[in-house]
């Protein structure tokens, strides 16, 4: 059996993941990746062909060599679907012109007979960003309805594809968000992380991680501080991640910091993080919180969990079934700062912190049991196998 993996050059940790399970199980699997994904171990699996159509995507090239690759790129994917023998295409990530996608190009793989599987990591995305509109959601639907089999993260993305979409149960699949298992990982202290950010032993040290848009809430995180210093002393909160698409949200960030006289308490490296430098933020952290205000799940919380970080997150979308309070983390309440603020204390009272070293190990068990690729790989086995019957 031959399946073919589709990433769009998106999400590299995932895909590869998800490759991981799959070379498990009694398939060949035609891997369609990116420049960054070519020199991973795992693309080199007598099961795997490696395929990097999607070649080079520095962000920073001239703007009509962008133009010039992503259109050679769609090229050479029409190409390749009509000589393949592959019988299944599973498409984790959607590519440029979102609505050729999941329209126009879904019906071609139809036509040239595939099956089709589709990753729903955000039912509608847009909704999220507060920019849905009604092409949008006919597009979606029409992905919803061409492809044969779609997998979602949780029991609320499911439902929501019921409710909003009209799809049939039977073609919706629930797998569990995969560990991170690629990013790199040493025998590096938390102290040794601690000073390599230049911050003390005792401080109490709060990450927030990723890219900086409105739907994630970290105006609430300032606000939360601002009722947290009144009774924990000693905290320093580090913002990690690049900016999405709104300068404007990140000026008024910055004015709230201010505002509130918090500069010192706050470590700002607003700088894409490239892998090797990931655990020295997840190692250095005591915690991680997500003060989302709306989401469907994180990957996040799973990278968190590959450096066996504890999570405080609000209650919005599916991050509470991700939780395990007091094992893992707590949850508190979305677009409420005083909850979060006691949340955050509370966790720092728990023994959770106080026998953290011990406890990441623990929360690393946890995850890779639960989240594991393996697991996932039989799940995605298995609905391959049942379309091609």
């Amino acid at each position: 059996m031959k399946v073919s993996l589709f990433t769009a050059g998106k999400d590299p940790h995932y895909a590869l993941g998800l490759l991981s399970g799959l070379i498990l199980q009694d398939i060949y699997i035609d891997f369609i990746g990116n420049d960054s994904m070519k020199d991973s171990p795992i693309v080199n699996d007598k099961k795997v062909n490696y395929l990097n159509l999607r070649g080079d995507q520095t962000a920073d090239a001239p703007f009509k060599d962008k133009v010039i690759r992503v259109l050679n790129y769609y090229y050479k994917l029409i190409k390749y679907a009509a000589k393949t023998d592959s019988t299944t295409f599973h498409i984790l990530w959607l590519n440029k012109f979102l609505f050729f996608d999941m329209t126009l190009l879904n019906v071609y793989y139809k036509l040239l007979g595939k099956k089709l599987v589709y990753t729903a990591h955000n039912i509608n995305i847009r909704e999220r960003d507060g920019n849905n509109t009604l092409l949008n959601k006919l597009s979606l639907l029409a992905l919803y309805k061409l492809v044969d089999h779609i997998f979602v993260h949780t029991e609320k993305m499911k439902q929501q594809l019921i409710v909003d979409f009209k799809i049939n149960d039977k073609k919706i699949s629930v797998i569990p968000f995969g560990i991170n298992n690629v990013m790199p990982k040493s025998d590096l202290t938390s102290e040794e992380a601690k000073q390599q950010l230049t911050l003390e032993s005792y401080e109490k040290v709060i990450l927030f991680f990723g890219n900086i848009a409105p739907y994630k809430g970290l105006e609430n995180l300032i606000l939360a501080l601002v009722h947290l210093r009144k009774k924990l002393p000693n905290f320093k909160l580090i913002i990690t991640g690049r900016i999405k698409s709104s300068e404007k949200y990140w000026m008024d960030i910055q004015e709230l910091i201010e505002k509130h006289n918090l500069k010192d308490s706050i470590i700002q490296k607003i700088i894409y993080v490239p892998d090797e430098e990931v655990e020295v933020y997840f190692k250095a952290a005591d915690v991680l919180i997500l003060p989302y205000k709306y989401i469907f799940q994180s990957g996040v919380v799973f990278l968190a969990y590959h450096f066996g970080l504890p999570v405080i997150a609000t209650d919005v979308g599916s991050l509470k079934e991700d939780i395990n309070i007091g094992e893992t983390g707590f949850i508190c309440k979305p677009d409420d700062t005083e909850d979060m603020s006691e949340k955050i204390f509370a966790y720092f009272q728990n023994d959770l912190y106080k026998y953290l070293d011990v406890n990441r190990g623990k929360i690393i068990d946890y995850a890779y049991k639960k989240n594991s690729w393996i697991n996932i790989g039989e799940i995605s086995y298995k609905i391959y196998r049942s379309l091609i019957n």
